[in-house]
Formats: structure tokens, sequence, C-alpha cells
């Protein structure tokens, strides 16, 4: 079905009454192409879709409103929204994948910026277990690095669960600053360190981070990442 209304074509949307927060991010966007390299283009990507569904109420409603945003992204057709698109058909939802890759495609006249092919694809490396208490719960921390012929920053994914649920989701970009206290707090018995194997670690998070549960309001932002980090272990 298309719709002409307002001096816009193209599908209707959905949920119609959000076409202002689809333009919000169509605006938002703009600081995309900017960005430094894949990693903080990765980061705000899912900090956006983070928030998109951190607010919808349920899972229909998170789907539908996906769609719409795709929609919204293509229509409004700049360099930002392209760089949009690539992003989410690197690290959105595997069921939003498909469709945000097609409407990336069908912009061709619209640049990309630099780091676009290396979106999404880095190979696990490490994993570590780190233990500070039964307060505390577990921290899992998994290191990931690009392609080598792709410029990215060595990273790790660090996601604290209790009770088998995350109660936090970082990205920590200093990896070997990170492990350096870790192994001085085991050191001083504060925690236990500890290498943890991929499959363990993926079962793990992949039942953490799974769509039908609601993590707490602090884990949205990197939320879309680690799900897609988690993947690929």
């Amino acid at each position: 079905m298309r719709t002409e209304r307002d001096g816009r074509t193209g599908p209707a949307l959905a949920l119609p009454a959000l076409h202002e927060v689809y333009r919000a991010y169509v605006r938002a966007a703009d600081e995309l192409p900017g960005l430094p390299d894949p990693l903080r283009a990765e980061l705000w990507t899912s900090a956006q879709l983070g928030a998109l569904e951190a607010a919808a109420p349920h899972r229909a409603g998170h789907r539908m409103a996906m769609g719409d945003l795709i929609v919204e992204l293509h229509r409004a057709a700049t360099a930002g929204t392209r760089a949009f698109l690539r992003a989410i058909a690197a690290i959105g939802p595997q069921w939003a994948r498909r469709a945000a890759g097609r409407a990336a495609a069908t912009l061709p006249g619209l640049p990309l910026p630099p780091w676009a092919e290396a979106l999404g694809k880095v190979a696990p490396g490490p994993i570590w277990l780190i233990q500070e208490g039964p307060l505390d719960g577990d921290r899992l921390v998994c290191e990931f690095r690009y392609d080598p012929e792709r410029s990215g920053p060595h990273h790790a994914l660090a996601v604290r669960l209790q009770q088998g649920e995350p109660s936090e989701i970082v990205v920590i970009g200093d990896v070997p600053g990170l492990l350096a206290e870790a192994r001085k707090a085991a050191q001083a018995e504060l925690c236990l360190l500890q290498p943890l194997t991929r499959q363990a670690a993926a079962a793990r998070l992949t039942a953490a981070l799974e769509e039908e549960r609601r993590p707490p309001g602090d884990c949205y932002p990197a939320l879309a990442l680690a799900r897609h980090r988690a993947r690929l272990l």
C-alpha cells in the first residue's frame, strides 16, 4: 500500500502517531557519518535502537516501530539515514536487518562513511569471568577485534549478570587497562578472574539478552550491540 499525505510518498506507517518520533531519528542521523570509527557508529546506533525498544509497550509494538523507522529513514534519503540503515542491517534486531539492508541498497547515490563496510564485522577473542562476590554477581568480559583489513578499535563487551539477568552492559575501550585492574584485584583476593569458554559465555549471554526479557533501563543503550556480539560467540 502506498500513500501520499503531507507531501510524503511511500508505504503507510503502522504507527502514524509516532511520525514525529521517527523524524527525530532522521534528524539525529545527520551526526552519524561524522563519527570516527565503526565502533562509535555501532554504539550510536545501539543507543538509538535501545531508546526505541525501551519505549515500546510490547514486542509487537517494537516490531511495528522498527518497521516504520526503516521506512522513514529510507524516505528521508540522506547520507545520515543511509548510514543508519547500514548500521541497523549490521547490528540491529535480526528480523529487521534484511529490510534495513535492502532500504540502504536502494539509496546508491548517497555517500557512505569510510567505516561502513566494517560495521558488525568483528571476531571474538578471549573471554573472562570476573566474580566479585555473591551480591555483585558475575561479570562476563568478551574481547572483540575488527577484521584486520578494516580499521576499528579493540574493545570488550562487559555484562554483569545477577541471577541470570543483566544488570549492567558496557563497552570497554581500554581492554588491557581493565584486565590489569582485574588481575590486581584477583591478587588481592578481592575477586576471582578466570577464562571462560566461548560456548559457556554464549549460552549465558544469549539467555540473559533474549528479546522476551526487559532489562533495567540503563542496559538499553548498549543492548543491540550486546545482542549482536553475543550471537558471534
